[in-house]
């Protein structure tokens, strides 16, 4: 496994133990003393004793020798005193298994970068695994630019706090523009919270090396995360945190000045970017408002959430910036909240139960659109009231089409030359609906896929506007949106004001959201599809899962059928195995890190099943796609249902694998 993975919450059940010293996924940091450490700090003279103790205790109460070196370099380097006071109190007590927790697993840093629980220790979110993480990549970006000390970085964050650690998303960000600057690095530091996509937005707008943004996205209120993008906008891919890895293991103890954040207070390298960026990223946004007079005078009435992160104002400037009048905010969720408090799970891809607060909202208001971010505001998700009052939530793949549509329809309006179209580019993940190859093979434009997650549509997205082509849209499921190529990663903030261009001026034409994805899927083909998820905390019992997958029929035979649906080839990207080639070799990149396997069947469905780079998921994505003409949706989703029954049931196997399913 590549990545620390956080617990659920803690109503959900307990993941089984791990014996020391394999990985295992963290559980949630020790319980940390309430008030002032006063009376744990008494617990030792100073930090230096204790760390005798600690190193005394690897050969006294059984901690082993790297465990108790771990243990006995944090209590020298940690100066926050809450998670120093916590630390001690584990050693004074010998309370090996927390320490274990602690200090077991240092986050690996991946092409994600980091994401876990905020607490003590190196397998966690905390002021010394920031100043460690921030040093090793300062140190990789002065190998690779040699003008890092005339362009700099920029660094911004989210509202996340853990009170009782002392770690907040604004402090880890102080902490990491002050290594840069330590070394005569420029920063360009947000003062106040942004959403995700401004950080990459600022990289390419102001030609610097690097972006670094703090935040957990919609994980639980107990993580954080450290996301890094590269000099080309788009977030890092390999080689770059493999290397950035190397770089952290070899800048481990602080530097002189790692936790003197003041020094940056007042210091000439540090820059402020809020009020340029602001103004410049809606100015840029305007250009992809097509109908501004119908916008002025809609009579569509929305409602947003920004489910108590970021992107409350951010949504509302979008609005202005398209003419519309201002959504009505949920008042409960609008100002940032790092409790959550009206959620279960702070995410809106979850579906309706993190909407109740919005649709009852719009109900009263009379508005018929919602439009909800997640707390950094890189997705967003889409509901529409029907005309027999029910709620409809789109899927991502959903969406997907409907802006994949209209931002084709509004381009092609503006561009009547056919020739233009062979320049023309949309792109997918591989797991997403196929309804964007559908689209582009009927209207003449190039449909490309990638590997999951938007950092390789970013990557790509690049490649092709240096080559000179025009990239109108990418989507992957997870309801995240590139509309607009100045940002190159999924964007909440564009997208909420497109969609609502969209419904906009769908409602001049008498039409509804879903009338409109209806019409896409009869001119285009159906596209069915369902996604869901297995939550396991065990990596071995994942490993085991899909290596039963490709030894299904005996050594290295995959499954050559799933209850009644014959399988009709197989394409697995952790081993590079795909029997539609001539030589069975995977066209995508591979990694052996993570498991992704996609089996096609018979009846011309596909499903992929994988695990998830930040959370203790085993996902899965099935489609099934008709041809233009078959008009019988419900039969499909009937196929489909019953072929995802029989994934389940025979490929995922949860009653032998313990798997918990999602919680509907």
């Amino acid at each position: 496994p590549r990545r620390s993975w956080p617990r659920p919450a803690a109503d959900g059940p307990a993941p089984p133990q791990l014996a020391p010293p394999r990985r295992s996924w963290p559980r949630p940091a020790p319980r940390l003393p309430e008030g002032p450490p006063r009376l744990l700090l008494n617990l030792a003279v100073s930090s230096a004793g204790m760390a005798a103790t600690a190193t005394a205790a690897a050969g006294g109460v059984g901690l082993d020798a790297r465990l108790g070196q771990e243990t006995e370099r944090w209590l020298r380097w940690d100066k926050n005193p809450l998670t120093l006071a916590a630390v001690k109190k584990l050693v004074a007590e010998g309370n090996e298994e927390d320490l274990q927790t602690c200090f077991g697993a240092r986050m690996e840093f991946g092409t994600a970068g980091l994401r876990a629980a905020m607490g003590p220790g190196v397998s966690r979110m905390n002021d010394l695994t920031i100043i460690q993480t921030t040093q090793g990549f300062c140190r990789y970006l002065e190998k690779q630019f040699s003008d890092l000390k005339q362009r700099g970085v920029v660094i911004s964050f989210d509202a996340r706090a853990h009170p009782s650690s002392g770690g907040n998303s604004k402090r880890f960000a102080r902490l990491a523009a002050t290594t840069f600057i330590s070394q005569g690095v420029p920063v360009y530091l947000f003062s106040d919270i942004t959403p995700t996509p401004f950080v990459p937005y600022t990289v390419s707008h102001l030609k610097l090396c690097a972006g670094i943004m703090i935040t957990a996205s919609h994980n639980p209120k107990q993580d954080n995360g450290y996301k890094v993008y590269w000099d080309n906008g788009a977030q890092i891919i390999s080689p770059h945190d493999k290397g950035i890895s190397e770089a952290i293991e070899e800048n481990l103890e602080p530097w002189p000045q790692a936790w003197d954040d003041s020094l940056i207070n007042g210091n000439p390298l540090l820059h402020d970017p809020s009020t340029s960026i602001n103004k410049d990223y809606f100015e840029d946004l305007k250009k992809y408002c097509f109908h501004r007079r119908e916008n002025r005078e809609t009579q569509v009435k929305f409602v947003h959430t920004s489910v108590h992160g970021v992107g409350h104002e951010f949504v509302q400037s979008a609005f202005r910036a398209f003419d519309f009048a201002p959504p009505e905010a949920v008042p409960e969720q609008k100002a940032p909240d790092p409790e959550f408090p009206t959620v279960k799970y702070p995410n809106p891809e979850e579906g309706k139960g993190v909407l109740t607060l919005s649709f009852a909202l719009a109900d009263k208001t009379k508005a018929r659109i919602v439009l909800a971010n997640d707390p950094d505001a890189d997705r967003l998700a889409v509901a529409e009231k029907q005309d027999s009052g029910e709620w409809r939530v789109f899927s991502g793949n959903e969406l997907g089409a409907l802006l994949g549509w209209w931002l084709f329809t509004s381009w092609k309006e503006k561009n009547q030359d056919p020739s233009a179209l062979k320049d023309t580019y949309m792109l997918s993940s591989t797991v997403s609906s196929k309804i964007l190859r559908a689209i582009a093979l009927k209207e003449g434009f190039h449909f490309e896929e990638t590997l999951t997650g938007f950092k390789w549509m970013g990557n790509r997205a690049k490649q092709l506007i240096e080559q000179g082509k025009n990239v109108l849209f990418a989507f992957e499921e997870a309801i995240g949106y590139m509309c607009c190529p100045f940002v190159l990663d999924k964007d909440g903030v564009s997208a909420a004001a497109i969609s609502a261009e969209l419904a906009s001026f769908l409602a001049t034409k008498n039409l509804s959201l879903s009338q409109q994805l209806k019409a896409i899927y009869v001119e285009y083909g159906y596209h069915i599809t369902k996604a869901s998820y297995f939550i396991c905390h065990d990596p071995d019992t994942i490993k085991k899962l899909f290596e039963n997958l490709r030894n299904y029929d005996g050594k290295n035979n995959y499954p050559k059928a799933c209850g009644k649906f014959k399988v009709s080839g197989i394409r697995d990207l952790t081993t590079g195995y795909d029997d539609s080639q001539p030589d069975k070799k995977a066209v995508l990149p591979t990694s052996s890190s993570s498991q992704m396997i996609t089996f096609t069947f018979a009846n011309g469905g596909v499903a992929t099943m994988r695990t998830s780079g930040t959370e203790p998921k085993i996902k899965y994505y099935s489609e099934l796609c008709a041809p233009p003409g078959n008009s019988d949706p419900e039969q499909l989703k009937k196929e489909l249902d019953e072929l995802v029954s029989a994934i389940e049931e025979h490929f995922f196997q949860p009653q032998k694998y313990n798997l918990q399913p999602k919680t509907e």
